[in-house]
């Protein structure tokens, strides 16, 4: 592949990425479920090892474990007797701990975990890009279906329930598309850095949106300023450039949040 190639490829994948993060990273801020993100991003690990035992594609080994893991925190939610927070926590260092143990065991096997556990978005193929905008018109396609329903249960679970909500379905399709991104952004970004890009920016969003669907362009937009910052960052210092991305979209946020905070000083 030609070095122009190249950075196109690892830009394109990246702007589809800030693409479907910025929609969605808005509803997991509204609705206070970083840690919930977290949970299914550290659970990610065991799908790669699935996919490595059962030579299946690894996109699809992750999405399977992380669909698995949201099925069970909704049920948990229902008849749990721990508080949330300790369920989010035990789940997600367990199923990280087991997908480390479980690749450990496989012997001949030579696995990149920087690659998996920081993303590597320069080895992404034109392959992967078919994975990435093919998955991510289907989160999108599926959270502008959910969209309103979604948005009155974030805003208040017992009016929506009264107006015929149906409040477990729409969970679990909201949980599931977290899951889908997390599948499609794994490479971009990395296990560990994957929820930044849902939360960061659509954080910084919020200073400047007066709606829900304006706090979603927005956020996408500025995710998709933080990929290209990141990516120039990265060639110019020789920066790891999943962590280089994270960076400039931190580096936004605190921009915004400190000229928030002068205006409203001033005014």
């Amino acid at each position: 592949m030609a070095v122009d190639e190249f950075i196109l490829t690892a830009l394109a994948a990246g702007l589809g990425l800030a693409l479907v993060a910025g929609p969605l990273g808005s509803f997991v801020v509204w609705r206070r479920m970083a840690y919930f993100g977290e949970t299914l991003a550290h659970s990610a690990l065991l799908g790669v090892a699935l996919g490595f035992l059962f030579g299946i594609n690894l996109n699809l080994g992750i999405l399977m474990v992380c669909v698995v893991v949201a099925v069970l925190l909704v049920v948990l939610r229902q008849y749990q007797r721990l508080a949330s927070d300790t369920v989010l926590g035990i789940l997600a260092h367990s199923s990280l701990s087991l997908g480390l143990v479980a690749i450990a065991f496989m012997e001949g096997l030579r696995v990149d975990l920087m690659g998996y556990l920081f993303g590597d978005i320069l080895a992404v193929t034109p392959t992967d890009l078919y994975w990435i905008y093919g998955g991510g018109v289907l989160v999108l396609g599926t959270l502008i279906g959910i969209w309103r329903p979604l948005l009155s249960l974030t805003l208040h679970e017992e009016m929506a329930r009264v107006e015929g909500v149906r409040v477990l379905p729409v969970q679990l399709a909201f949980m599931a598309l977290v899951a889908a991104t997390i599948a499609l952004a794994m490479q971009i970004v990395g296990i560990l850095l994957v929820i930044s890009m849902l939360i960061i920016p659509a954080a910084a969003a919020r200073a400047f949106a007066r709606t829900p669907e304006q706090m979603a362009v927005i956020a996408a937009l500025i995710g998709a300023l933080a990929v290209v910052g990141g990516l120039a960052g990265s060639f110019r210092w020789d920066l790891p450039t999943g962590p280089a991305i994270v960076v400039t979209a931190t580096a936004i946020f605190a921009v915004v949040t400190s000229a928030r905070g002068v205006v409203a000083a001033r005014f």
